[in-house]
């Protein structure tokens, strides 16, 4: 599997995430800065975490018009696997390519900690390593992670399975306490409808090694190198 990692300005999970992504294929993936115009032929394509354009105006709203950003929505049209990972996450709402927003956290406070998500499916790329129900603990780091859709929009969304994780308790119990930042039905990941896109508030980067504490996030990438092979 080939990947890619963009990079823009202030991202600053672009290194984990490579790391992770080395790990997994046996290859260092490219590193792509925004202002390119093309992207590599590549199997998948990362939006890492940050802060992109220092979150000004909105987060992800300046860097979906970086030059970058057309050919990876083109490629992602084409069936490209896109994976965007927190700020990725808001840039891919952002450019169109997953429904929905994020907004500030409920709490209005940046939250740091490791959470609890439940596998809403394993029918996916990105999460066939992992078994539907099953709960996994990753780090979140964000101030704007509370995900919000409309009632039509996230109906459509249980009706074709596009949500890929909630927030959870331990024993995988979806609750108001389990949820960090407010976001509605407990999402913390969703799909486009064809499941070739997925844009998640937790970092499976950073618990992807033993030495980093955890690897409840290794299968994640794993499972798209197997499948992308």
């Amino acid at each position: 599997m080939k990947a890619a990692v963009v990079v823009f300005p202030a991202s600053n999970c672009d290194r984990d995430v490579a790391v992770a992504l080395e790990q997994s294929t046996g290859q260092a993936p490219a590193m792509v800065w925004h202002r390119d115009s093309e992207v590599p032929d590549v199997d998948l394509i990362v939006l890492p975490g940050g802060f992109s354009y220092g979150d000004y105006l909105r987060c992800g709203a300046m860097a979906c018009h970086s030059p970058i950003m057309r050919d990876v929505v083109d490629r992602a049209r084409r069936g490209v696997r896109v994976l965007g990972i927190c700020n990725g996450f808001q840039i891919l709402a952002e450019a169109g390519l997953l429904p929905g927003v994020l907004m500030r956290n409920a709490g209005i406070r940046f939250i740091c900690r490791d959470v609890h998500l439940r596998v809403e499916t394993a029918d996916s790329d990105f999460t066939g390593r992992y078994a539907a129900g099953q709960v996994v603990r990753i780090p979140v780091a964000h101030h704007d992670g509370n995900y919000f859709a409309d009632a039509d929009t996230q109906a459509r969304l249980e009706d074709n399975g596009q949500v890929a994780f909630r927030y959870s308790d331990e024993t995988g119990d979806v609750t108001d306490d389990a949820n960090p930042n407010g976001s509605v039905g407990g999402i913390a990941g969703v799909f486009n409808e064809g499941r070739t896109v997925l844009g998640m508030m937790p970092h499976p980067e950073r618990l992807a090694d033993p030495a980093l504490g955890g690897t409840d996030g290794r299968p994640m990438f794993d499972g798209l190198a197997a499948a992308l092979d």
